[in-house]
């Protein structure tokens, strides 16, 4: 089992950069597949980006590329994403989520993953 405490929300303008950082505690950090999904009120949660277990593979949401990177350090058990050129449709509750199961080419499936943060709140203004 293993928690996720998702940090680095808050208020920026357009344009503007924010890291978040999702954090874990329990076992075998590098076991799990780490996602990052957000959601809007009144909108489903969805996928923005992923680092399997190593780093070694990463993908971003067409939605965000060329904007947002994701890495992890197993080291310190934490996976960052690196959102710039912020825009406010970005604005929503970024949360983290664990995948335990064998790496596919599913990873933007929400239901893939086990375990969950309570999420960080992104807001954009114009």
């Amino acid at each position: 089992q293993v928690q996720l405490v998702e940090s680095g929300g808050g208020l920026v303008q357009s344009g503007g950069s924010l890291r978040l950082s999702c954090a874990a505690s329990g076992r075998n950090f590098s076991s799990y597949i780490i996602g990052w999904f957000r959601q809007a009120p009144g909108k489903p949660r969805d996928f923005v980006a992923v680092a399997s277990r190593d780093g070694g593979r990463t993908y971003v949401a067409d939605s965000v590329k060329g904007r947002f990177t994701i890495s992890r350090d197993n080291a310190r058990n934490t996976v960052y994403l690196q959102m710039n050129s912020l825009k406010p449709e970005d604005t929503a509750v970024y949360y983290c989520g664990a995948d335990s199961s064998p790496w596919t080419g599913y990873y933007y499936y929400r239901s893939k993953y086990d375990y969950w943060g309570q999420g960080t709140q992104v807001t954009v203004s114009s």
